[in-house]
């Protein structure tokens, strides 16, 4: 099959001189493009292989990592998508704010009525007083353009969709990636002008985000422009619309697709024809973006092309998915898991960043996170931040600009060199964790306690990071306790000092739990128009936290009210004038939550209700 390739020119300089040197008459404010692929996994691209070869061709995306900075040791803010979105938009940790997974929104509760453990409140939806990347550069002149997956709130383009984040336009169009009819090994893409996913010439189905992401860029070439491209692909369904390309690589895996296949792949590894398929469009598509950067000239700047003077991020908004026992996409070793975990398969993903000024061609094994984007792209642009905006990562581009392999360059916010990065997730995999210099530890919540693991991911002792246990096999916790309490310590004090809540205690949990008879009791409530007031009974615990969890629209979603303890027997709370339904959570300062009206999912699932037919009314006193 006949397709496109780019030849980028890598010149042999010192680190010292970017690529690209500054000119007198280039334009003041360069391009940004911020490509985040979806749950793309830090082993499927061919210039990020090691240990066993990847089988997906991506001669794009691994050209692209020559004409800039290649990170081996980036992170994605948490190991699932709305999180990480909102985290890389807002540059605040998803600690910060109730955002720590996705389809949030709902009202605390067990899972049953006896389960041990309680997730914390989780919001869907970014709140739209965060001044958004999107925001900061649209008031220093630039086009905003969003196309593909958004997913910061509770639907997926629910509100605030883009436009109410700082975006111009959008296209939240699938694309490609919506289920085949009947199925995927039929229906397949044709060169039909009719066909909305016709093939091109060099046999790739047409998609519409890349289409919007291409004419973003057409449109806006003669002014600064920045493009979110948040392409759906790699993420579910697995289909592949380009049967050429399908049947390539069903014969370079040596595979034979039957009909069983048309719902399933059960083979290990590396060996889904469907996801190596997609992994190469979406390169294919890569290409294109960049194509057009190098071969279009720069209205602004005559003589020039837009890739000189455009910054162009790629990365993922979490580890690859590695699939279902139904369904395997794709494997992450030798990292250990994939998404939805907080070990490495689930965080560590692809990190390329080029532009002018970048060095080319340089590999670094630095520390980044997707939270540093936002004020690295700030500080390439030469914007000033936002006043009192918060910024949870750190700069790079100091780091980029003048030595990508120094750790010492970026800096975290007292001023010293950065060495920690923690993550919080206590949903699915109830855990938390933090990378300090070569040791991670990973933590996992039982109920109010928890356990922690130790690994040292690489080796520093030669003063610059060599591999080590990044499968996470060794755990030297039993052996290192001191280590293990320090690591334990710290991120504990960063997950209060971000607002972070850990997994709450069931006061009525069937198995016996510490303290968990101490846990306070609501003797009953009174409300006067919309103030609250709250009578309770200390049994032994104090109140840590009082919350309402509120509607403001009959139960599609629901919102975290802060009360006030007045002192030990009452709480207090005003509620909004739009709340049609609450409850009430008391938190005692072992953990404990206490929720009324009581509610878990088993109920409402067995009986057909939902949060809002158990909830308080605020209608009428």
């Amino acid at each position: 099959m006949h397709r496109f390739r780019l030849v980028w020119l890598v010149l042999t300089i010192p680190l010292s001189v970017a690529a690209g040197a500054p000119a007198a008459d280039r334009p003041a404010r360069p391009n940004v493009v911020l490509l985040l692929v979806d749950d793309l996994g830090w082993q499927d691209l061919k210039c990020y292989d090691i240990d066993e070869p990847s089988p997906m061709e991506t001669p794009n995306l691994d050209a692209f990592a020559t004409r800039g900075v290649m990170f081996w040791q980036a992170y994605s803010p948490a190991p699932v998508c709305s999180p990480s979105r909102a985290a890389i938009l807002s540059g605040l940790h998803p600690a910060r704010g109730d955002m720590t997974s996705v389809a949030g929104g709902d009202p605390p509760c067990p899972a049953n009525p006896q389960a041990p453990i309680i997730a914390p409140y989780n919001t869907a939806r970014m709140p739209t007083a965060r001044f958004t990347l999107a925001e900061a550069l649209k008031q220093e002149g630039y086009a905003t353009g969003h196309s593909g997956k958004w997913h910061i709130a509770r639907n997926h383009y629910d509100f605030p969709n883009p436009f109410d984040h700082g975006f111009d336009v959008s296209c939240h169009d699938r694309g490609v990636q919506v289920p085949m009819q009947p199925d995927r090994l039929t229906g397949f893409a044709t060169h039909d002008k009719d066909d909305p996913f016709r093939l091109d010439a060099n046999g790739f189905p047409t998609d519409a985000p890349q289409t919007a992401a291409l004419d973003f860029l057409r449109v806006n070439k003669d002014r600064p422009f920045f493009l979110y491209y948040a392409t759906w692909l790699v993420h579910a369904p697995i289909v592949m619309r380009s049967e050429p390309l399908l049947r390539k690589y069903e014969h370079k895996l040596g595979v034979t697709l039957t009909e069983e296949h048309a719902t399933s792949w059960t083979q290990p590894g590396q060996t889904n024809p469907f996801y190596c398929a997609m992994v190469e469009q979406l390169d294919y598509y890569m290409g294109q973006i960049f194509e057009f950067l190098e071969a279009t000239p720069d209205p602004r700047w005559p003589g020039h092309m837009l890739a000189e003077n455009t910054f162009v991020i790629f990365t993922s908004d979490n580890g690859g998915m590695e699939g279902t026992p139904a369904e395997i996409y794709t494997d992450t070793a030798p990292l250990d898991r994939g998404k939805i975990s907080l070990h490495e398969g689930g965080t560590r993903v692809p990190l390329i960043i080029a532009g002018p000024g970048i060095p080319r061609n340089v590999q670094t094994q630095v520390m980044a996170n997707g939270l540093d984007i936002y004020p690295t792209i700030l500080s390439l642009i030469g914007a000033t931040p936002p006043p009192n905006k918060q910024f949870d990562g750190a700069d790079l581009a100091p780091l980029l600009t003048t030595d990508p392999t120094d750790p010492s360059l970026v800096k975290d916010a007292a001023g010293k060199p950065r060495d920690t990065l923690f993550w919080h997730f206590p949903h699915s995999e109830n855990s938390s964790a933090i990378r300090v210099g070569d040791h991670k530890l990973f933590r996992h919540y039982r109920d109010t306690s928890w356990t922690s693991a130790v690994y040292r991911l690489t080796d520093s002792g030669s003063g610059r990071p060599r591999r080590a246990d990044i499968e996470e096999r060794h755990d030297l916790a039993a052996e290192s306790p001191e280590l293990r309490d320090r690591l334990d310590a710290r991120l504990s004090a960063l997950i209060e000092a971000s607002g972070g809540r850990r997994p709450h205690g069931n006061p009525n949990a069937r198995r016996p739990l510490p303290h968990q008879h101490e846990a306070p009791t609501i003797l009953a409530h009174e409300r006067t128009g919309r103030q609250l007031r709250i009578g309770y009974r200390r049994n032994g615990a104090d109140l840590a936290a009082a919350d309402i969890i509120y509607s403001p629209n009959g139960g599609r979603e629901w919102l975290r009210l802060p009360a006030e303890i007045r002192d030990e027997a009452t709480v207090t709370a005003e509620l909004p004038p739009d709340a049609t339904h609450y409850f009430i959570n008391l938190i005692d300062t072992n953990n404990f939550l206490v929720i009324d009206p009581p509610v878990d999912r088993r109920t409402l699932e067995q009986k057909g209700l939902t949060f809002s037919d158990l909830a308080h009314r605020a209608g009428s006193p």
